[in-house]
């Protein structure tokens, strides 16, 4: 749903179809949720009501528990009813209710997040809340707030700021990092064996071993392909 271009070849929007249970039904990021994942179907009229069903419930606060995945559901139904109304204005119309287009727009944002973000936030690692403001800026941008949310533990306030700043006009980059957030740095556990094949030959090749993670990282993913552009 985003207008947003995508930057320096990363997948920065949704891949996979809109309205599909893409992480929702997957166990390995919703556990038991995933058996009840549903899928909304923009240009079924059965799905289509479903999901402006879903959509009113939501912004009442009246489906269920405001858990990730229940979020994520909502997030669903709103991109799904957009598909299928074909605009903001016709989908708040057709839910109804407390459903505005300022409402649906945030949430479908969410949805359109790139699936290496959205399993965060099925898995409780991204808030929600934290997610609708991530969803606010475009491009790499996203990215880097998101891992940085996650490696420096960043409150709903503090990438709220964030993304606004971004949004301004600012750098991204400047902007995490001038807000003491450094980015590019994390903590990795490697077994012994490749912890002193990494540190070896990264003395012989007179290079870091950050360097050649990304090296390594580089070759791996051009080789297989790279698991946010991956169909369901």
């Amino acid at each position: 749903m985003s207008d947003e271009p995508e930057q320096a070849g990363l997948p920065t929007d949704r891949e996979s179809p809109v309205g599909q249970p893409v992480v929702r039904g997957d166990p390995d990021a919703t556990g038991e949720h995933a058996d009840r994942a549903v899928a909304f179907e923009p240009d079924d009229p059965d799905s289509l009501t479903e999901a402006a069903e879903t959509v009113r419930s939501f912004a009442e606060n009246t489906a269920g528990d405001e858990d990730s995945v229940y979020m994520l559901r909502g997030a669903a139904a709103c991109a799904a009813l957009v598909r299928g109304m074909g605009s903001y204005k016709a989908a708040a119309e057709r839910a109804g209710g407390a459903a505005t287009v300022s409402f649906i727009r945030k949430w479908s944002r969410v949805h359109d997040l790139p699936r290496s973000v959205r399993r965060h936030v099925a898995k409780g690692e991204i808030a929600p809340t934290a997610a609708k403001h991530i969803a606010r800026v475009g491009g790499t941008a996203r990215f880097l707030l998101a891992f940085a949310a996650l490696d420096h533990g960043l409150t709903v306030r503090e990438i709220r700021s964030l993304a606004s700043e971004i949004n301004d006009g600012a750098d991204p980059v400047a902007v995490i990092s001038g807000a003491g957030f450094r980015l590019g740095e994390i903590t990795v556990t490697l077994p012994i064996d490749a912890y002193c094949e990494l540190r070896r030959r990264a003395s012989l090749e007179d290079e870091s071993p950050g360097e050649l993670i990304a090296a390594a990282l580089s070759e791996h993913y051009d080789a297989v392909g790279d698991p946010d552009r991956r169909q369901p």
